[in-house]
């Protein structure tokens, strides 16, 4: 198989998944085996592109110029391949997941549910190995709108209007912002190609460069910067699978890639550092990764409790891109890692909470681990890797954006780091207090009441993944950090 046929092949497989799973309505059984099936060959296609992509080829493919010098593309490059890797990966845990939540559950439409998951990781990979920020675009807005069902699934007006929040900010905030700033950047540059060092040094003021910086930061609405971040709150309102696909699978993810793509390709690191506006950027984040875990220590619901802690680690991302430092950006990329294994973990937990004992708010969780030790303990694992607490994953991405800021002559956001982490523990460690050590304030009965295998297992999947990867960052962080040496190691 050609390169360009195989880079095609992972990012349309996931389309015929989606069309397979629609024409197997009538047979939910059939129709669930193949989404797992599909799931696990999209994976192994995408791990085929790595393992092709580490032997020296150079993955690439234009499809149709759509303006002079800019074509309908896809390349291959780290922070994609990572990106990638983390969606089709965690997507095949997912998939079981949705099956035993929804069976579980009794939702409905379960056929369009799984139909649009498919649609979204097609974009997702399509974002990952985007050539350039108008196929990012494209692919970016796809992913909006095939999400959009996802939030709006229950049907009830609470998930109506928290989906027209969603996409009403997220469509409002590329078209009304980033849009502009693309068509800007091509005016003055004549390209939107993803190049390392960036297109704009020696071809964009630092004036207009700086406006620029802030019309892509705020209009990449899934990073979640505030104050446009009520679109990530509003969508709990979905089953909790849509949950794990908005905060660890695809599209907070798609969000902050695309800062790091916008930031690292577009504007380069050198030409980044001397814009005043990075500076405000990185106030901005700072403030959101504080005043999110605030409003999160605020929250008794579960779920949103969550969402707000997702508002704040994002930031942690944005932080680390607009350091412009080397360091700070291989930290930034392997958060994308390590906060999708950390926060899927705490979304399965509190979905089979949900399957289970039927519990939303915190107070309800008193000693719910006695029933449910499984999933208290996965919980657990996966607050502990949010944290940055060792021997998890987390900690590693979090270390390596403080050194960064070290490198960058910004130490004075290692404090912003500290009270982030501080607040952490004083949101995430509640639950597993209040479900192991405090007794249940209605006793169900005795004996373990854990939810069913198909929720279990994954929650044991990815929180064991947390835990591995503090013992497996470093092969990521020189993954990541071969995009400074042009992609290879």
């Amino acid at each position: 198989m050609t390169d360009s046929s195989l880079i095609l092949l992972a990012i349309g497989l996931p389309l015929l998944g989606a069309l397979g799973i629609a024409l197997l309505h009538r047979s939910p059984q059939v129709r669930d085996a193949f989404m797992v099936a599909s799931a696990v060959v999209v994976f192994a296609t995408v791990v085929k592109v790595l393992l092709r992509y580490q032997q020296g080829s150079s993955l690439q493919v234009s499809l149709i110029e759509i303006l002079p010098g800019i074509d309908l593309g896809f390349s291959v490059e780290p922070l994609g391949m990572v990106f990638a890797l983390v969606a089709s990966g965690l997507w095949i845990i997912t998939s079981i997941y949705a099956i035993g939540y929804m069976r579980g559950a009794n939702e409905k439409n379960q056929t369009r549910f799984y139909a649009c998951f498919s649609i979204a990781i097609f974009a997702a990979i399509g974002i990952a190995f985007s050539k350039n920020l108008l196929t990012l675009f494209v692919l970016y807005e796809v992913l909006s709108l095939s999400t959009y069902p996802l939030v709006a699934h229950k049907g009830t007006e609470q998930a109506k209007q928290g989906a027209r929040t969603y996409l009403g900010l997220l469509l409002g905030t590329s078209i009304g912002l980033m849009l502009p700033a693309m068509l800007v950047t091509y005016s003055l540059t004549g390209t939107l190609e993803f190049r390392l060092g960036g297109i704009m040094q020696g071809q964009v003021s630092p004036g207009v460069g700086a406006i620029l910086l802030l019309l892509f930061m705020f209009g990449i609405g899934k990073a979640a910067l505030m104050p446009f971040h009520r679109w990530l709150p509003a969508a709990m309102v979905a089953p909790t699978p849509v949950s794990a696909l908005l905060h660890a699978v695809a599209v907070v993810k798609a969000g902050v890639f695309t800062v790091l793509k916008v930031s690292v390709y577009l504007f380069g690191t050198e030409y980044l550092q001397s814009l005043w506006s990075s500076q405000f950027l990185m106030a901005v984040a700072s403030f959101t990764i504080i005043a999110a875990s605030l409003v999160a220590l605020r929250k008794t619901n579960l779920k949103a409790r969550l969402a707000y802690s997702t508002v704040s680690q994002l930031s942690y991302i944005v932080l680390g891109a607009m350091l412009a430092s080397q360091l700070a950006i291989v930290g930034a990329g392997m958060h994308i890692v390590m906060h999708a294994f950390g926060k899927i973990t705490l979304f399965f937990c509190a979905g089979a909470i949900y399957v289970a004992a039927h519990k939303t708010e915190i107070h309800e969780l008193d000693g719910l681990g006695r029933k449910m030790p499984i999933t208290m303990f996965a919980f657990f694992i996966g607050a502990l890797s949010v944290i940055g607490a060792p021997p998890l994953g987390g900690l590693w991405s979090k270390w390596h954006i403080m050194l960064g800021a070290v490198d960058a002559g910004q130490a004075f956001f290692i404090g912003v780091f500290l009270i982030s982490t501080i607040l952490n523990i004083a949101y995430l460690l509640p639950p597993v207090v209040r479900a192991f050590l405090l007794p249940e304030a209605k006793p169900t009965g005795p004996g373990i009441q854990e939810a069913p295998l198909y929720c279990l297992i994954p929650l044991c999947i990815t929180a064991l993944g947390a835990l591995s990867l503090f013992f497996v960052a470093e092969p990521i962080r020189d993954f990541v950090g071969s995009l400074f040496l042009g992609g290879r190691l």
